[in-house]
């Protein structure tokens, strides 16, 4: 059973930056899609920046540009380098793998929030 756990959530002024890990206890199965999920407050669980089962990186519209992942190890999730952070940035941020909740494999960790004030 494999158990993430993010890390380096945080208070920034907009503008700001902040980089996200997750830890992997476990072994994730090798070409699955993984990567970094969010969900704010009254909003639904969204795809941030996650890369697919055949490389493929894919951020979601609202942070490409801002956002990007930074490769630490290949079979783990990489690092997430958020940017120029805006307000609606807020939010906890979720690694999991694979992508698919429905997946019998799937794992989230308990996320870190990320918290931009104006």
């Amino acid at each position: 059973q494999v158990q993430l756990a993010e890390f380096g959530g945080g208070s920034v002024q907009e503008g700001g930056s902040l980089r996200l890990s997750c830890s992997v206890s476990g072994v994730i199965r090798s070409g699955v899609c993984l990567g970094w999920f969010r969900q704010a407050v009254g909003k639904e669980f969204e795809g941030v920046a996650v890369r697919d089962s055949d490389g493929t990186i894919t951020f979601a519209e609202a942070v490409e540009g801002r956002f990007t992942l930074s490769e630490n190890n290949a079979e783990n999730i990489p690092d997430l380098e958020m940017n120029n952070l805006k307000p609606e940035d807020t939010a906890m941020y979720y690694c999991a793998a694979p992508c698919d909740p429905r997946d019998d494999e799937y794992a989230r960790g308990q996320g870190t929030l990320v918290t931009v004030s104006s």
